[in-house]
């Protein structure tokens, strides 16, 4: 029998186990899909302070790792990802990773991140030796792991991992894991990768840059962001770098884990509902206003935001048209953390008008989910949007997402036509007050004036085929193709 296809995922975060955004989520569901389709994907994560270590079995070998200063002596464990057969090994190291946070505390980032990441990829290159698991591809994910495909091709000169392909996924263009060059010396590496071809990146050291330039493909979550980050506008400067790969650079989209979200089994629900009968939708919405404290009313539309508050997400755009929104006969729920100006502004809002809106300002996963079943619409005017996964969970739960057309939201919501009622959710373009105030009237119009398009809107919403089954199936396209560029030959087991 052939063998599968095997992989090894480098990342600083996997859902559940350590998540502060998108990244987590794909890491913590890509792979387990991956499995189902035939490759034996594993992931390699550091054990943060956090993770549940009595539940991660201990493996029988101390871990030797190859830094700038010398060798560090490590630990790993062994895990599952929850429902899945696909293994993930936690690093430990309990200076690097035993910490109040992943990439910093209240007082900022971590001085050392680039000592702590060196060691989760070098890390990971240790396990996969004393493991016996020689990768055919190499999987990195954002500037954490970006390092990893640099050292396939310098510090694993002659060794196994040398042969194999590297993939890079930019989860977020704009954290790109830029220091002070002297952190160069963490690395291990010599100061002759120093230069404007490799790590060296305005007088500083990049490591997403470098592993750009090194990488066999760069993949990105979306085919729009994958042109989008080739512009001035939202390359944060490595766009030349990004289009200097040519072709080498694909967009692929996320999916969504349907065993997660799925309104017809989610636990969270005050009532369950599918594409087939809605009826529990409605009772979701009611449980949603007396969650929120709002008025019980079928009649009004419920709009929904569930994200960091951050000017990224454009929360400063939407707090600016509150006032004339909170006007209309509609209700809004809010729930996120983030900037303190931004959290004032929902909470002033929501004081002002208690009867039309409510703001949680924390993180709770099992209200996001009420959320996405309760609300009619849902809110993102991203100023960029790598992929986004709550617009992907918002069409699985019928709720019609409201998007800034920008990168992965301009590839996933399929704008409405008032004309002839088709589409899955509304998008405007460009970003700002008056055109987003627009597009929240276009979409209350229709839910007072064209209910039968609204509810053949949600039916469409809930049918579009976002799983991680077709994503997985690309990877491996992705990887096939790699592996191919790599080594000289196609892959055959």
């Amino acid at each position: 029998m052939p063998r599968p296809l095997r992989v090894l995922h480098i990342a600083s975060e996997c859902a559940p186990f350590a998540k502060t955004g998108g990244l987590g989520d794909v890491v913590g569901a890509l792979p387990k899909y991956q499995r189902d389709g035939g490759v034996d994907a594993r992931v390699v994560l550091p054990l943060y302070r956090g993770i549940d270590w009595a539940a991660q079995a201990r493996l029988p070998f101390t871990l030797t790792v190859p830094m700038g200063g010398g060798a560090a002596f490590g630990a790993a464990r062994e895990g599952r990802l929850p429902g899945s057969d696909a293994p993930v090994y936690f690093l430990e190291h309990h200076h690097y990773f035993d910490r109040g946070g992943i990439y910093g505390d209240a007082r900022g980032d971590f001085g050392d991140n680039v000592a702590r990441f060196t060691f989760l990829c070098r890390g990971a290159f240790a396990l996969a030796r004393a493991l016996g698991f020689e990768p055919d591809v190499v999987h990195a994910h954002d500037w954490q792991a970006a390092l990893a495909p640099v050292f396939v091709d310098t510090t694993e000169w002659g060794t196994a991992l040398h042969g194999a392909a590297t993939i890079l996924t930019i989860h977020n263009m704009g954290y790109q894991g830029q220091f002070h060059a002297d952190a160069l010396a963490s690395t291990g590496l010599g100061w002759e990768h120093y230069n404007d071809r490799e790590l060296e990146h305005y007088g500083a050291l990049n490591l997403l840059k470098g592993g750009v330039l090194r990488a066999t493909r760069v993949t990105t979550v979306s085919p729009t962001y994958a042109r989008e980050i080739q512009t001035r506008e939202h390359g944060a400067g490595l766009d030349g770098v990004v289009r200097s790969r040519g072709r080498d650079v694909v967009g692929i989209l996320n999916g969504i884990d349907a065993a997660v979200w799925d309104p017809a089994t989610d636990r969270h629900l005050a009532a369950r509902y599918s594409i087939d009968d809605l009826t529990g939708k409605q009772a979701c919405k009611r449980a949603l206003q007396r969650a929120a404290r709002l008025p019980e009313r079928d009649d009004v539309p419920v709009f929904a935001v569930i994200t960091r508050l951050t000017d990224q997400k454009g929360i400063d755009v939407l707090a600016s048209v509150l006032p004339a929104l909170l006007d209309w006969e509609v209700q809004l729920v809010a729930l996120g953390t983030g900037d303190p100006a931004l959290e004032r502004a929902l909470a002033t809002a929501a004081h002002h008008r208690p009867d039309r809106m409510a703001a949680f300002l924390r993180f709770d996963d099992g209200l996001a989910h009420q959320i996405e079943a309760g609300a009619d619409f849902f809110v993102m005017p991203s100023r960029y949007e790598p992929c986004g996964m709550n617009q992907l969970y918002s069409l699985r739960y019928g709720t019609l997402p409201i998007v800034h057309a920008t990168g992965g939201l301009a590839d996933t919501v399929w704008p409405y036509d008032a004309t002839t009622g088709r589409g899955t959710g509304f998008s405007f373009r460009p970003l700002g007050p008056r055109a987003l105030l627009d597009t929240l009237g276009h979409a209350t119009w229709a839910y007072y004036n064209r209910r039968e398009h609204v509810e053949a809107m949600r039916r469409r919403a809930m049918a579009q085929p976002f799983g991680w089954e077709r994503a997985a199936a690309e990877y491996r396209d992705l990887y096939l193709d790699a592996y191919a560029a790599r080594r000289g030959h196609g892959f055959d087991g």
